[in-house]
């Protein structure tokens, strides 16, 4: 699938339920514009959503943070974050609309994040995940991450152990 950027999008549909090519994709960093549409997929997708106010200081504040974001025309549809530790990288969030899952984008995301990565000198990178959350770790399986340990009881609502994975890069 091919990533166009924003000044090669085109501008004018918004259908909530499809892509309608791979040539209407395009990646940008996240903006302060974008933190409503963000807000709005977290609170789709987690049961303990990250706030605006979190997302405005990841991107205005943590010269740590790194945060992209998939459009589809002017429509945001996806996200992924990561903070550069040192030569580490920690997959904060990735998400993807409901309605548009299932469809490629969280690869894109987490395809031009290990990108970024690598530009960014990372040498590895790691993420905590639900352990009922099977299509995460498909996904991440995919790109090479693998199960490196359990934490016990990581995530509230419900409580869940978190897979931890690590990629080499």
């Amino acid at each position: 699938m091919t990533i166009k950027n924003h000044h090669e999008a085109a501008k004018d549909s918004d259908k909530p339920d499809h892509l309608e090519g791979p040539e209407e994709l395009y990646m940008v960093k996240m903006t302060e514009g974008d933190i409503p549409e963000v807000t709005a997929i977290e609170k789709a997708c987690f049961s303990t959503p990250w706030s605006g106010d979190s997302f405005k200081s990841e991107i205005t504040e943590n010269e740590k943070a790194i945060y992209l974001c998939v459009k589809k025309k002017e429509k945001l549809l996806g996200y992924a974050g990561i903070w550069k530790v040192a030569d580490e990288g920690h997959i904060m969030n990735i998400a993807v609309l409901p309605g548009f899952q299932h469809m490629g984008i969280g690869s894109l995301l987490l395809e031009n994040m290990i990108r970024t990565a690598v530009d960014s000198e990372i040498k590895s990178m790691t993420l905590e995940v639900r352990e009922s959350n099977v299509a995460a770790l498909k996904l991440y399986e995919k790109f090479g991450f693998y199960r490196a340990a359990i934490r016990k009881k990581y995530y509230e609502h419900p409580v869940e152990d978190a897979v931890i994975m690590w990629l080499d890069l």
